[in-house]
């Protein structure tokens, strides 16, 4: 509890937390390039934490986690902006 093991990754939680709770907002407010910047974030740090001593499986959670709500992040920002989703939501919107 007292090694940045610890409170590194628990600081690191606010990022998927604050994914999870975007999920249902609107997606025109997504960026698309910040969503793929955090998906490779998490990817690199997934790797990263399993190749320290001692592996950190805290962090590895955090960025699991974060990996996941960003690739429905980013699958819901494709779909909105290019599979059709904006069109859809214009047409019931009239």
């Amino acid at each position: 509890v007292c090694s940045t093991h610890f409170w590194g990754p628990v600081s690191n939680f606010g990022i998927p937390v604050a994914a999870v709770m975007d999920i249902k907002k609107d997606p025109t407010l997504i960026s698309g390039p910040m969503t793929g910047s955090l998906i490779i974030y998490s990817l690199i740090f997934m790797r990263y934490s399993m190749a320290i001593t001692p592996k950190n499986y805290l962090l590895l959670g955090c960025h699991v986690v974060n990996e996941t709500a960003q690739l429905a992040q980013g699958a819901r920002y494709l779909n909105f902006w290019y599979f059709g989703g904006r069109e859809k939501a214009l047409a019931s919107s009239e």
